[in-house]
């Protein structure tokens, strides 16, 4: 299946104790290299949120960020009283007050500046395990719906780059049967020359014609691109069950691609005749087009 590494969408999910939004962005990429931005609060899901995305897409550059806003109404920070340092810190001040060191109470103001008796830090949203079970979960289910909403867009895009591509393709197949036809043409016509200039010597040279017609024939064969030509429609006859089967073909189609330049250039190395090396160039850049557009394929 062809499908664009490229993509983008967004999504957010309404809850009991925050609202959650999730944002995917595809590019291009030789593997799946995923980048995952999120609060700490959502730490623990984070395994089953990449392998979410790892199950749907094989190739590619991705990026997911997922913020969580809590609902009005939760506190904005968390308080909290370190009971033992207060204790502790209380009895040294009465005994210091027996000893007429010190005078008057343990005051809140002192509290708050001793830090380790009082921390004000910012309240997240995972502090409570049911509201953290609760975000959890509906984030997991904003990153499935944002990456069914990438799925759609990078089909629709690769819908465009198969189009794209089977056009290219068939008209490659069709530069090659050309090809194939120059080819004949030009081991004819060499055999032909060979055949008139080895007439005009047999007069003063002595040579056997056995010979000389195996010679022939070997300077002939040496022109055949038959095999070349046979490989290469195998070829697009594997790039179609390719990129009809359900699976990623991004990698396997540049792969084909290598192997298609391949028999192209030893064609074009091979054959002879008038309008191979023109045939030849046309198919070559088709082929560098082709595998320019591969390399945004999953």
């Amino acid at each position: 299946m062809i499908k664009s590494m490229t993509g983008f969408a967004s999504l957010t999910r309404e809850g009991d104790a925050a609202t959650v939004t999730v944002t995917a962005k595809g590019v291009n990429h030789r593997f799946l290299d995923l980048q995952v931005r999120m609060p700490g609060a959502l730490a623990p899901v984070e395994p089953r949120l990449r392998a979410a995305v790892q199950q749907k897409i094989a190739r590619g550059r991705i990026e997911v960020t997922i913020s969580v806003q809590a609902r009005a109404g939760a506190p904005p920070v968390q308080i909290d009283v370190n009971e033992a340092v207060i204790e502790t810190l209380s009895a040294a001040l009465e005994r210091a007050r027996e000893r007429g060191l010190v005078a008057g109470a343990l005051t809140p103001g002192d509290l708050l500046r001793l830090p380790q008796a009082i921390t004000i830090r910012e309240r997240q949203s995972g502090d409570d395990d049911g509201a953290a079970q609760a975000i959890g979960g509906q984030a997991r289910a904003a990153v499935d719906g944002a990456l069914a909403e990438l799925d759609v867009m990078r089909s629709r895009e690769g819908d465009h780059l198969r189009a794209d591509l089977d056009m290219r393709r068939t008209l490659v197949a069709d530069l090659v049967e050309r090809i194939a036809l120059a080819a004949d043409e030009g081991r004819g016509a060499m055999e032909q020359r060979l055949m008139e200039r080895i007439r005009e010597l047999r007069s003063e040279l002595q040579a056997d014609e056995n010979a000389i017609a195996q010679e022939i024939v070997r300077l002939a064969s040496r022109s055949d691109i038959s095999e070349e030509v046979a490989r290469f429609r195998a070829h697009v006859l594997h790039w179609v069950a390719l990129a009809d089967s359900p699976e990623p073909c991004g990698r396997k189609l540049d792969f084909l691609l290598q192997e298609m330049n391949r028999e192209v250039n030893t064609m074009g190395s091979k054959a002879d005749g008038l309008r191979v090396s023109e045939l030849v160039i046309a198919a070559k850049a088709e082929l560098e087009k082709m595998r320019e557009q591969v390399q945004n394929v999953e």
